[in-house]
């Protein structure tokens, strides 16, 4: 197959073709050098050229804080749920959790691991099939925890939180993952936000970290080098090799943010003009399509929902993938449908979507 389709893949996920046309003419030689960026060292000026504009170029879209570091690391996910507690609580000290969806309970579960940190729940909706994120002060925060940890986006079930959640003195932290560069972020309102590149800023492979610099030196020195962010920050992200294709694409990505779609005030407004095609589908079709978000808690990045005839879930996935609408079948823990809406995805892709769940459910 020759001709692209859309992609509505949770993570890895679509790239801006432009990004994609780039790489590709770049992957045999980066221009002038005779090499392709994989194949240079990470020491090499050229390197720490693409390195430092990343960098630059993450700062310059968040309006991020000079008393913050920006940080390439590894592992994932996964790695920071076990590394966030290790670094930034003491023994003896609990830390708040919101639980709102599959990857923020997983979060949970790798702190309670840590010999002498203690995870606290200030709000778990599984009863519900974590369809919402909690309201304004439904939670009880412990004004002594060593930090708040919440996932913005939880991109299985599909909801995200609008605004950051009030936990007053108390370090936000935040797993934003699935939602980073999809609106404009207060960055001073956290202690520190990470995103595993796959979904909405690049490949598999890198992690961005952006952490206030008071909190990287929580870190004790008793932690294994790779375990501690002020092992990472000192070392400016290169402790070991990094993943420089992977940082290479995230400058690409961030590049495209900036000069092609203008900013992320302007990523914001088309990425809720493209959920909104598809929730007014949804919220207008009778019962046929059932969201699986509360509307107040929806995400604009994965927009779940099933069918209310459950047999018809293979026809609808077969018939979209033949219309080039592709990876739309949902978590294989909650089913149903999701349409991963990320910056990426272009407007024109949504727009066939839409169309196609129009027509499904009157030929239905």
């Amino acid at each position: 197959m020759t001709e692209r389709v859309f992609n509505f893949s949770a993570g890895p996920a679509a790239f801006p073709e432009k990004v994609l046309m780039q790489a590709r003419d770049e992957m045999m030689s980066l221009p002038g050098l005779g090499m392709s960026v994989m194949e240079i060292s990470h020491r090499s000026d050229e390197f720490k050229a693409i390195h430092s504009q990343a960098i630059s170029n993450i700062r310059t879209l968040l309006s991020v804080p000079d008393d913050y570091e920006v940080l390439f690391l590894q592992g994932g996910s996964r790695l920071q749920f076990s590394m966030i507690p290790m670094n930034l609580a003491s023994p003896g000290q609990t830390a708040d959790y919101f639980v709102t969806g599959t990857w923020s309970k997983k979060s949970v579960g790798e702190c309670e691991k840590i010999a002498g940190v203690t995870p606290n729940v200030v709000c778990d909706f599984s009863e519900s099939g974590y369809d919402r994120i909690p309201a304004a002060g439904e939670v009880k925060l412990n004004p002594d925890a060593a930090y708040a940890y919440y996932c913005s986006n939880e991109t299985v079930q599909g909801v995200q939180f609008l605004d950051e959640p009030d936990v007053g003195d108390v370090p936000l932290i935040c797993d934003s993952s699935s939602d980073i560069f999809c609106r404009p972020l207060p960055v001073q309102k956290y202690g520190m936000i990470y995103a595993c590149a796959q979904k909405n800023a690049g490949p598999a492979g890198v992690t961005i970290v952006i952490m206030r610099k008071d909190l990287v030196e929580r870190s004790s020195d008793d932690l294994p080098g790779y375990l501690s962010f002020k092992t990472h920050a000192d070392a400016g992200s290169m402790f070991n090799t990094p993943p420089t294709f992977a940082i290479y694409m995230v400058n690409l990505v961030a590049k495209w943010l900036l000069n092609d779609v203008g900013g992320l005030d302007k990523m914001f407004a088309r990425n809720q003009e493209k959920a909104s095609m598809l929730y007014e589908v949804i919220d207008n079709s009778d019962g046929f399509y059932v969201p699986h978000a509360q509307p107040d808690s929806r995400s604009i990045m994965n927009v779940t929902f099933k069918l209310a005839k459950e047999d018809l879930l293979g026809e609808f996935v077969q018939q979209a993938a033949e219309r080039r609408l592709c990876n739309l079948k949902g978590h294989r823990s909650v089913g149903g449908i999701r349409a991963s809406i990320y910056n990426a995805v272009p407007v024109e892709g949504v727009t066939e979507l839409r169309d196609f769940m129009t027509e499904f459910r009157s030929s239905h």
